[in-house]
C-alpha cells in the first residue's frame, strides 16, 4: 500500500499547486522537492541542481528552439496565402471542395512547424475568410481546421516528439520518421470525413463556378514549391542519413530565412519578433522539462515508478488493456494540461510500465502523440479551442462541438495504430543511421 500512499501525496501536492495557478514547471519542482525532503535522505537542493543541469544540457534539445524558430519565421511570411492559391485548384473538384484545403494546408505546414497552434493560426488566417466568402458551412470550416491543426504535433518536426524523445532517451530522428505515415493516414481520415459530409449533405456544398485546365492548375501550383523544397530539405536530410534532427532543424531555419527574404517578408522587425517568440516558447518548454527531470529524480529515489509498474504487472493486464487504460487517462489529463506538460508529468511512471509490457517505445511515442492531439480539442484547456476562439470569437462550446467528429476520428486512429503497428515502425527500422539524435 505504500506506493498508493506516495502517489496520493505526489498528486495532492501537484494538483494543489496547479489549482492555485502556479506555473507547470514550478509545480513539478514543488512536488519533487516535497518528495525528496519527506521520503529520502538525499539533500534536495544538491540533487535537483545536478539533475536539472544534466536534463536540460542535452545536445538533442538544441533541435527544439531551432524548430520553434523555423515555425515562427514562417508564420510571419506569406506562406498561408501561397498555400491556399496553390492548393485550391486541386482541392475544388474533390468531394467536399475547398474544405480540404484546411486539412492539406495543415498537413503541409505541420511539416515545417512543430506546433499545432502555429499550424492553426497560419492556415486559418487565410482559409477561414476564403471559405466563408465561398459559402461553406461555418461548422465545417471551424471543425476541420481545429482538428487538422493537431497534425502539427505528429508530422515531423514535432515539438512533442522532441520532448518525448529526450524524456525516454530515444532517437529524435527515428521518432520523427515514425510519425510520417501515421500523420498522413490521419490526414486522409480527416479528408474522408469531409467527403462523407459532402455525400450525405450535398446541398451544403457550394458550387464551384471556375474550372481550370490541367496546365493552369500546374501553374498555380508554383506557389507550393518553396514549402515543398523546405520540407524535402528538413525531412529528407534525416531520412537519407545526411543530418541528425538538430542539424535538420538548422537547415530548416536557414531555409525559412531564405524563403522569408524571397517573399520580401524578412525585415529587422519580423526577424526580432520571430526570435523573441521562439525564445519565449523554448524557455517555457525547457522550464517544464527541468521540473520534469527533478520530479523523475524524486520518484526514482522513492521507488514509486518501479512499485507502480510492479503493481500494474500483478493486475495481469494485457498490452491492449494497458493501452486502453492509458488512452482514457491521457484524455482526462489533457482536459486540464497541455500536451507537453502531460508527457513530461507522466513518463517517469508510465515508461517502466510500457517497457515491462513489451511495448515498443518508439511506437508508444506516436500513440501518446495521437492521444495528446485529442487533448488539444477537448475543453476546458484544449489549446486549439482557445486559439480558434481568439480567431473567430465563437464560443468554446460551439468550437468543441464542431471538432467532435475529428476527435472521434483520432480515437479510430488509435486502434489503427494498435492493429497495424508497422505504420509506425517501418520508416525508423529502414532509416539510414545518423550520428546522434
Amino acid at each position: 500500500m505504500e506506493e498508493f500512499y506516495l502517489t496520493a501525496i505526489f498528486l495532492f501536492v501537484l494538483f494543489l499547486m496547479l489549482g492555485t495557478g502556479v506555473w507547470v514547471g514550478l509545480a513539478l519542482f514543488g512536488v519533487a522537492f516535497v518528495g525528496l525532503e519527506l521520503f529520502t535522505t538525499r539533500p534536495a537542493g544538491d540533487a535537483m541542481t545536478t539533475v536539472i543541469w544534466s536534463g536540460t544540457s542535452s545536445w538533442t534539445l538544441t533541435a527544439l528552439p531551432l524548430f520553434i524558430w523555423m515555425g515562427e519565421i514562417l508564420y510571419r511570411t506569406r506562406l498561408s496565402e501561397d498555400m491556399f492559391r496553390g492548393l485550391a485548384p486541386w482541392m475544388s473538384r474533390l468531394p467536399g471542395g475547398l474544405v480540404h484545403t484546411n486539412i492539406v494546408g495543415c498537413t503541409i505546414f505541420a511539416a515545417v512547424s512543430g506546433s499545432s497552434a502555429a499550424t492553426l493560426t497560419t492556415v486559418g488566417k487565410m482559409s477561414i475568410p476564403e471559405l466563408r466568402k465561398r459559402g461553406y458551412p461555418e461548422r465545417m470550416i471551424i471543425g476541420t481546421l481545429t482538428g487538422a491543426a493537431t497534425l502539427g504535433l505528429m508530422i515531423p518536426p514535432s515539438l512533442t516528439l522532441i520532448v518525448y524523445g529526450v524524456t525516454v532517451n530515444e532517437s529524435i530522428s527515428k521518432l520523427f520518421l515514425a510519425g510520417v505515415f501515421p500523420g498522413l493516414t490521419l490526414a486522409l481520415l480527416f479528408m474522408g470525413y469531409v467527403a462523407w459530409w459532402s455525400f450525405t449533405k450535398p446541398e451544403e456544398v457550394p458550387d464551384i463556378s471556375e474550372k481550370l485546365t490541367f496546365g493552369q492548375k500546374l501553374w498555380e501550383s508554383r506557389f507550393l514549391l518553396p514549402v515543398i523544397v523546405l520540407i524535402s530539405v528538413v525531412i529528407g536530410s534525416m531520412y537519407l542519413g545526411i543530418a541528425t534532427a538538430t542539424e535538420a532543424a538548422a537547415f530548416g531555419v536557414i531555409g525559412s530565412l531564405i524563403l522569408a527574404a524571397l517573399q520580401s517578408s524578412l525585415s529587422l522587425s519580423t526577424f526580432l519578433d520571430s526570435l523573441i517568440g521562439a525564445t519565449r516558447t523554448s524557455a517555457m518548454i525547457m522550464f517544464i522539462l527541468a521540473g520534469a527531470a527533478a520530479l523523475s529524480l524524486a520518484m526514482g529515489f522513492t521507488g514509486l515508478p518501479r512499485a507502480l509498474a510492479t503493481w500494474i504487472d500483478t493486475l495481469g493486464l494485457s498490452p491492449f488493456a494497458l493501452l486502453m487504460a492509458l488512452m482514457v487517462f491521457y484524455i482526462i489529463l489533457g482536459c486540464f494540461l497541455d500536451g507537453i506538460s502531460s508527457v513530461v508529468l507522466t513518463m517517469a511512471i508510465v515508461e517502466p510500465m510500457i517497457r515491462q509490457a513489451g511495448i515498443d517505445i518508439i511506437w508508444f511515442g506516436i500513440f501518446i502523440v495521437v492521444v495528446v492531439e485529442m487533448a488539444q480539442i477537448t475543453p476546458p484547456i484544449g489549446f486549439n479551442l482557445f486559439v480558434m476562439q481568439g480567431m473567430t470569437n465563437h464560443g468554446m462550446g460551439y468550437i468543441a462541438k464542431t471538432a467532435l467528429p475529428m476527435f472521434l476520428i483520432m480515437v479510430v486512429m488509435v486502434f489503427i495504430l494498435i492493429f497495424f503497428p508497422e505504420l509506425v515502425t517501418y520508416l525508423p527500422e529502414n532509416m539510414r543511421a545518423t550520428p546522434g539524435g
